[in-house]
């Protein structure tokens, strides 16, 4: 069965961007390492899908570029009818049971890109099986969190061989759930 996969970035904190949405401090020249990806480009080869939720999508196609993620299949879950786009079927299901159902079906594995609310819905049916969190030095002090308020408690499992601390002081951490 594929596994999805949760690869964020987060504040100290534990928040994945501000409360606007804004991930600006993400791209901070001071935390620039050249010809260094954090483990990007790897775990793009172990993938052939995403899942985000609507103010994600929205987010991401504010950047001032093309559809990051066209050779992939890109689900974005949305409360409100969308029509689909060359990259995007939005989905208007049931989050759970489209999921499951996503698991069973043959594939890489699947990219939960966020956000908060939509990693918790995952969290809390037991389909989330891997974090890769890279913890960024900085704290912001209010924003969007992780796991929004829904998230019920749930114990981690630390994969000590996949951790790594890079000299700019991001911190990537893998979990299993």
């Amino acid at each position: 069965m594929r596994k999805i996969v949760l690869y964020i970035a987060a504040s100290t904190d534990g928040f994945i961007a501000r409360p606007d949405g804004n991930i600006d401090w993400l791209q901070d020249k001071k935390y620039n390492i050249p010809d260094e990806d954090f483990g990007y480009t790897a775990f793009l080869q172990t993938i052939d899908t995403t899942l985000m939720g609507h103010n994600t999508y929205k987010e991401v196609m504010g950047f001032d570029m093309p559809f990051p993620y066209p050779d992939l299949k890109n689900y974005v879950f949305s409360r409100s009818e969308q029509a689909d786009t060359a990259c995007v079927s939005f989905i208007k299901d049931d989050v759970v049971d489209f999921i499951e159902k996503l698991k069973e079906q043959p594939g890489k594995d699947i990219w939960l890109i966020g956000g908060g609310q939509l990693n918790s819905v995952v969290l809390n049916a037991g389909l989330l099986d891997e974090i890769i969190l890279t913890y960024i030095p900085i704290i912001l002090g209010k924003g969007i969190r992780l796991f929004s308020e829904e998230a019920n408690e749930h114990k981690l499992k630390l994969i000590p061989t996949e951790n790594k601390l890079y000299r700019n002081g991001f911190l990537q951490v893998r979990y299993s759930c």
